[in-house]
């Protein structure tokens, strides 16, 4: 399965009809450890972890993984089942892409992706996201899209 996020890409042109569309770039650091260390902590699941979010199985990304992350919100513990669609591990690009599942408090794809140009290394998140089918998500999808602008910030501040 492709992802429609595109993580193996460096610019991103297509976005599906019906989707809220968000890229959003910081750099990370400098030089050859930088980069070593972001492209395996990427791989790791730590851009969520270090936002505060629980990944159930913390182990490598794999295609086809179906991981349950949990986040607290209000008090409450809110579950996000996700599948991982797509990851790319190449000499100067490492990252992957995930949809989600239902369940999820909203419908769509994020990507998180390491890379480098000469001695630079950016992390690139991106999104795609409508409101989930079920309710009371679908209800509360305005709060989630300020949840979530919380959350892309923090994720780019998470593997500097």
């Amino acid at each position: 399965m492709t992802a429609m996020t595109a993580p193996a890409e460096a610019h991103w042109s297509t976005t599906p009809a019906r989707y809220r569309r968000e890229e959003r770039s910081a750099a990370v650091g400098r030089g050859e450890s930088v980069w070593r260390r972001a492209a395996t902590d990427v791989l790791r699941w730590r851009v969520k972890t270090a936002s505060g979010f629980h990944v159930d199985d913390a182990s490598p990304v794999r295609v086809g993984a179906r991981p349950v992350i949990t986040v607290g919100l209000l008090g409450t513990a809110v579950r996000e089942p996700v599948e991982v669609v797509e990851v790319v591990k190449g000499t100067d690009r490492v990252g992957f892409a995930y949809r989600t599942l239902p369940g999820h408090p909203v419908e769509g794809e994020e990507a998180f992706v390491i890379s480098r140009s000469g001695d630079e290394v950016r992390l690139t998140v991106r999104s795609l996201t409508r409101p989930a089918a079920e309710q009371p998500w679908r209800a509360l999808f305005p709060a989630l899209l300020v949840a979530q602008a919380v959350a892309h910030r923090r994720y780019l501040r998470a593997l500097r």
